[in-house]
């Protein structure tokens, strides 16, 4: 993990380029769509990054708390505009969002999802899952938003581990180089997984992004 915190710390000045890929249509859809799903509700967004994906969840909630690991991702992401939601930024692990004060209704997982190793799963959530304030019973207690892979699109798969994980070559545009673990996981793979902290899934795919809202049972 210290090797992705680096790349996107490193990236922090380049990341946004990515959304000007052939995927507008797709964007333009996840923007509406965010905005109606987390209306009236406390959200902790996890490994918010720059704040792209902050902007269009700012438009309904009562509150949006983004975390990120780093310090200058999240000084890209303090310099946006939002409103009318208010808007606090967080220094926080991904996986221990026990950091971050506050109760909140649903968490936001955006493009982290794909990062997790398998073996890492049950680790990362928990957090998530404690985080969400008690007695709420949300309709959506987490939304997460993240790749599909595309050829053409994607980076090529550089290696694949025996426990079924797949890494990326990132380069940077200054050359530098880094392998970052980088999952595609299919819609029975992703539902399989929430099931074990008692989650049901509804499972969207677009052409070159899925999303997924879960509830709590």
């Amino acid at each position: 993990m210290a090797q992705l915190a680096d790349y996107y710390r490193d990236r922090a000045a380049e990341y946004d380029a990515v959304y000007m890929e052939p995927c507008q249509d797709d964007l333009a859809w996840l923007h509406d769509l965010l905005s109606r799903l987390v209306g009236g509700r406390r959200v902790l967004e996890i490994a918010a990054g720059t704040g792209y994906w902050t902007r269009p969840l700012f438009v309904s909630p009562s509150a949006i708390t983004a975390t990120d690991i780093n310090v200058e991702t999240l000084d890209r992401a303090r310099a946006r505009e939002y409103g009318p939601a208010p808007v606090t930024f967080e220094v926080a692990d991904a996986y221990a969002p026990d950091q971050v004060p506050g109760g909140f209704g649903t968490a936001f997982i955006g493009f982290f999802w794909s990062h997790i190793l398998r073996a890492g799963l049950p680790r990362f959530l928990d957090g998530p899952q404690a985080r969400l304030s008690v007695g709420c019973h949300p309709v959506i207690a987490g939304i997460v938003l993240d790749n599909r892979y595309v050829l053409g699109s994607n980076h090529p798969i550089s290696r694949t581990t025996a426990e079924g994980d797949t890494f990326q070559r990132g380069t940077l545009n200054d050359g530098r180089s880094y392998e970052i673990e980088k999952n595609f996981p299919p819609h029975i793979q992703f539902a399989t997984d929430m099931a074990a902290i008692s989650a049901d899934v509804k499972w969207t795919e677009l052409r070159y992004f899925w999303l997924a809202t879960c509830a709590l049972r």
